[in-house]
């Protein structure tokens, strides 16, 4: 339930959407702030005006040691990882810092559906606010998302489900947050330029389970190993989802594919048919498994079948995750810039039914490109090497694949696309990197993308 911050002095580290909702949410429910931001963008400059404007004291370009360290904690946004500098001065070393999504819980009077998982964590967060809608029920989607937890802390009325995606980095460090739902959807080796090893970063994934009770339901990919056993011993009841295979047992609650239909068992002895996989608007193996968890979910969550099957059959896939943006002169272009490592990117390339121009490229995570080869063959012409990942991406695929570096900009990366590509081709920005060497975050590499594709040419 809520309560009142007052008397308490609250840091604020970072001045993007999830932080500057934080200050708002602590200085609404009484507390004093303190916020900063490294970077000193007009996006920046405005955020801390707001903060300012409500009695908070906030500024950019820098960081005031004193007065974080005159905080009794400190909130983090999602988009700083754990591992930032300004955490590692010693004159904040002994201040508690808890991610925003921590900070936002304590405040929020809402059940929680929490959503974790290497990829597809964010159709699977949108399908389920789509499918409880659908049904009537009050649902609003956060987290890593877009829309920050504690926006939704703010709302009035209270949602009757808050829909949560949850990063690696906002999991590192929850202490309270407890789903009452909770998703994981399957794990890769990602964030590696930020973790010591894939075992860490899985860890922080297993912090979804921290607080489980046997209250607590747990939906996980049957067809994942890891991510079918991340969760150890931890109490609740388990919910599988899988698209290849069958139930191991008449009573394995979960949801499964029988003779092309999505089905799914919330309770012993009662299966439930939904929808024809053939009916979602959403393509591809990996989106059947995301509608199966998702119904799940919203299953759980009281919604019906029948609301569920109608919510599936009018869903479209979230904004840059394998978009169709235009087509011209028999080019397909396609934005999938939510794919931000090699795993999201190998379902993109598995999933092309033309010859495909791969764009690639980015900030380099730590991963080796080689993992894309097997999936290339029969689909992908040619590869187009951008941003600093560049030299690696070249180094990884020369002589292995049809692989080209291109300097200059993005914007020359979409004119030799469009140079290399033929009727009856596809354009894919499917970058297996993260964004920022060159962009903000990847909606605004994808809207980019969109806008050069439709315009024909390069900017």
């Amino acid at each position: 339930m809520p309560r009142s911050l007052a008397g308490e002095t609250i840091g604020v580290l970072g001045l993007a959407r999830s932080g500057l909702a934080a200050a708002r949410l602590a200085l609404g429910r009484g507390a004093r702030i303190y916020a900063s931001d490294a970077g000193s963008s007009d996006a920046a400059r405005e955020a801390a005006e707001q903060v300012r404007s409500l009695g908070g004291d906030a500024e950019v370009g820098g960081h005031d040691l004193a007065k974080l360290a005159a905080c009794g904690r400190i909130v983090l946004s999602p988009g700083i990882p754990p591992t930032a500098p300004v955490l590692k001065e010693a004159a904040i070393r002994g201040v508690p810092v808890i991610p925003e999504i921590e900070f936002a819980y304590e405040q929020l009077d809402a059940p929680v559906i929490a959503i974790t998982g290497t990829n597809g964590k964010t159709t699977v967060t949108a399908l389920i606010e789509h499918l409880l809608r659908a049904d009537g029920i009050d649902a609003v989607a956060g987290g890593n998302i877009g829309t920050a937890l504690s926006e939704l802390a703010m709302r009035e009325p209270r949602p009757a489900w808050a829909v949560v995606e949850c990063s690696s980095f906002q999991l590192a460090g929850i202490d309270r947050f407890t789903p009452r739902i909770g998703i994981l959807t399957n794990l890769a080796p990602d964030h590696l330029d930020w973790y010591d090893g894939v075992e860490e970063y899985y860890a922080d994934k297993a912090r979804l389970f921290i607080n489980a009770s046997a209250e607590s339901r747990w939906i996980l990919n049957a067809e994942d190993e890891r991510a079918r056993t991340l969760i150890g011993d931890a109490p609740g009841t388990r919910l599988y989802f899988r698209v290849e295979t069958a139930p191991e047992s008449e009573d394995e609650l979960g949801g499964w594919l029988s003779s092309g239909a999505l089905m799914i068992r919330t309770e012993a002895g009662h299966t439930e048919r939904v929808v024809d996989a053939a009916e979602l608007q959403i393509l591809g193996p990996h989106n059947v498994a995301n509608a199966l968890a998702a119904a799940l979910a919203a299953r759980l969550a009281g919604a019906s079948v029948e609301g569920i099957a109608a919510g599936l059959r009018t869903f479209q896939a979230p904004a840059h995750r394998l978009e169709p943006v235009v087509e011209k002169d028999g080019v397909l272009w396609i934005d999938d810039s939510k794919a931000t490592n090699i795993a999201s990117t190998r379902v993109a390339v598995r999933g092309m039914t033309r010859p495909t121009v791969l764009l690639l490229g980015g900030k380099h995570k730590g991963e080796s490109y080689t993992q894309l080869l097997p999936d290339f063959g029969g689909r992908v012409k040619a590869v187009l090497a951008y941003g600093e990942a560049a030299p690696v991406i070249v180094g990884d695929l020369e002589g292995r694949a049809p692989v080209e570096r291109v300097d200059g900009g993005f914007d020359r990366v979409v004119d030799r696309a469009r140079q290399v590509a033929r009727p009856g081709d596809a354009v894919l920005l499917s970058p297996a990197c993260s964004s920022f060497d060159m962009f903000r975050n990847y909606e605004d590499r994808g809207r980019r993308f969109a806008q050069l594709a439709r315009e024909g040419g390069a900017g």
